[in-house]
């Protein structure tokens, strides 16, 4: 079954949502320019507001932090994973230093941008970052997602950038991902997730199987 991420979760019925629909990972964005930005201790009461029992695996996104953010951010609020928008020796560094499993955010515009090495526990590969963009990710862009499908990928990765609960099924099966993480393919506004999107994004994303 394609494993789902939601992005950009900022509210406590979103994250009950999630757990409800056993969706695999939520997103805390700890990005200050971002519309889905939530500071760390916003993300605990999301994060005890369901039952660990329920509680998807919690990923914090970070776009270049230094060692001293993620530190106080981990100190509030226990995170599974973190998502990393910088380099890979970045990305290296704090897998080392935090002990946890590392997500390295890949922008994409052609196959040799597609990593060789497994470098990291998982790549995001989405659509690259554009001269003007205040930031990486979150922007509903897309690439040519048939790039991915001969990719013989040398760690786990998900396919993002752009998705939505009218074109998931299209981009899984162009691109073979196994997994999928959306963010405002889902929202209503930015940053204001809408269950009704979610719910159908979860359900098209898994009957690809």
């Amino acid at each position: 079954m394609t494993k789902v991420k939601i992005c950009g979760v900022r509210d406590v019925e979103t994250m009950q949502l999630c757990a409800n629909l056993a969706v695999d990972w939520v997103g805390f964005v700890f990005h200050p320019a971002s519309p889905r930005y939530v500071l760390p201790e916003q993300a605990r009461l999301l994060h005890e507001s369901v039952s660990d029992v329920l509680a998807p695996s919690r990923v914090g996104l970070f776009v270049k932090a230094d060692d001293r953010t993620i530190e106080r951010t981990l100190q509030t609020v226990p995170l599974n994973v973190l998502q990393i928008y910088d380099s890979v020796e970045r990305a290296k560094e704090i897998r080392s230093r935090f002990g946890l499993p590392v997500w390295l955010a890949r922008g994409v515009k052609s196959f040799s941008d597609l990593p060789i090495q497994a470098d990291v526990d998982r790549y995001v590969i989405e659509a690259p970052r554009q001269a003007g963009d205040d930031r990486p990710g979150g922007l509903g862009r897309t690439f040519d997602w048939t790039l991915t499908r001969k990719w013989k990928a040398p760690a786990f990765w998900m396919l993002a950038g752009g998705l939505t609960p009218f074109n998931v099924q299209e981009a899984l099966n162009a691109s073979s991902a196994p997994a999928v993480d959306v963010s405002s393919g889902v929202e209503s506004q930015a940053g204001e997730k809408s269950h009704k999107l979610i719910e159908q994004f979860v359900e098209k994303a898994r009957i690809r199987g």
